[in-house]
């Protein structure tokens, strides 16, 4: 059996029975499946996230034309539903997964990590360190994945409970709709500040980062475009841009928590992860993480993080291939007897608020998790048809 000197945070946790061979045979597996992925990478890739800019680009400028005359109400709807789609579409599936590094093998500096900023109040070095580093590599991990209820939410029941809890229910509402502004002070990681991590000097820089991609937001959004409306249409203006900005937090709130908090992903302890293999890296990875089911259209405007297992697999595949590989992954957990935890939208976002509200008072137990993955008779057949007609990765 695979050799592990740490108790597992939660004993039903699949990781401990699985053996180094075992382990050793997922992570070649996975390691080819993404080497497959991008041998496969070419012009469809390219054009996809292209036509998909350019999309964006123009329904945003035809959404703020239509809100020039928002004072009509036809046009404030149409022009507010228009934006707040757009800022979906650039915040999901273009920003998060082009600052994730996804599209840097096409060599274009105009869609590339490095260069890439994005419509929110979140500067991009910030977001990519808290993110693409701590949060990607730490995965689920207690004391040091900062976005294991955000530190500000108790969302296991093995955390300690106090007081301030109480208020989460709440402060989740207000999260959700200014969750923009959450993900911009979350790199600041107030327990680095209060243990004194961090000197003065790196904090004033990181605030003052934030300000000024703050303001250029609120400049953008509160003043420049609604000044372009007249004063007749000022503030109807402002509050189509408000309304859209909402819009979107609250879309990303939800997708991002229906991702990671619903009761059936697993935590781990630092003792755990200690001199972690590939293989148990991806099993971490696997677990740790919940899938939203939904259609085409859903998953683009989830930023297909809707396949949020197979984005912490192969966090720098391009987003447009999860769908793709969804079925070999799911084949992987079922022969390995692994959980390949994924439902509606409804069940989902569910369980996350059940979670909050519960853990918002003391006590609580830890949930039943899923059991292994086992795919339905009609979809193996499925599959099997699919790969006699055509190979997955020509």
């Amino acid at each position: 059996m695979a050799k592990r000197t740490a108790e597992p945070y939660d004993p039903d946790n699949p990781l401990h029975r699985l053996t180094e061979e075992q382990l050793a045979g997922i992570a070649r597996e996975f390691d080819a499946l993404h080497d497959e992925v991008f041998a496969d990478l070419g012009e469809v890739d390219a054009r996809y996230i292209r036509n998909l800019i350019t999309l964006h680009r123009r329904l945003a400028l035809a959404s703020r034309a239509v809100l020039l005359f928002s004072r009509y109400k036809p046009a404030w709807l149409l022009g507010t539903a228009g934006l707040g789609i757009a800022k979906v579409l650039e915040n999901m599936e273009i920003g998060h997964n082009v600052m994730h590094g996804q599209w840097d093998w096409m060599n274009d500096p105009n869609i590339h990590s490095s260069t890439w900023d994005w419509d929110t109040a979140s500067p991009a070095a910030a977001w990519k360190h808290s993110h693409n580093y701590v949060h990607h590599t730490f995965t689920n991990v207690i004391g040091k994945d900062k976005d294991v209820g955000y530190e500000i939410m108790r969302i296991d029941a093995r955390q300690d409970w106090n007081p301030a809890y109480l208020a989460q229910p709440f402060y989740n509402v207000l999260l959700m709709a200014f969750f923009e502004w959450g993900v911009a002070l979350h790199d600041l990681d107030f327990e680095a500040i209060k243990k004194g991590r961090k000197s003065k000097k790196q904090v004033w820089d990181e605030v003052k980062a934030i300000g000024q991609k703050a303001r250029r937001q609120v400049v953008k959004d509160y003043l420049v475009y609604p000044a372009l409306s007249g004063r007749a249409g000022f503030t109807s203006t402002l509050l189509a841009n408000f309304t859209a900005n909402i819009i979107r937090n609250v879309w990303a709130h939800a997708i991002i928590f229906c991702g990671h908090f619903p009761d059936q992903t697993f935590m781990f302890t630092e003792d755990e992860v200690a001199d972690e293999s590939r293989g148990a890296w991806y099993v971490r990875q696997l677990i740790g993480a919940a899938n939203i089911d939904g259609s085409p259209l859903f998953h683009v405007m989830a930023g297909n993080l809707s396949f949020q297992v197979e984005h912490h697999l192969f966090p720098d595949m391009p987003s447009s291939r999860y769908q793709q590989i969804a079925p070999r992954v799911r084949e992987i957990c079922e022969r390995y007897e692994l959980p390949y935890n994924t439902g509606p939208l409804r069940k989902q976002w569910g369980t996350v608020q059940r979670t909050i509200l519960r853990l918002a008072f003391p006590g609580g137990g830890p949930r039943r998790k899923p059991g292994p993955h086992v795919e339905p008779p009609e979809v193996k057949a499925e599959r099997e048809r699919a790969r006699e007609a055509v190979p997955a990765f020509p």
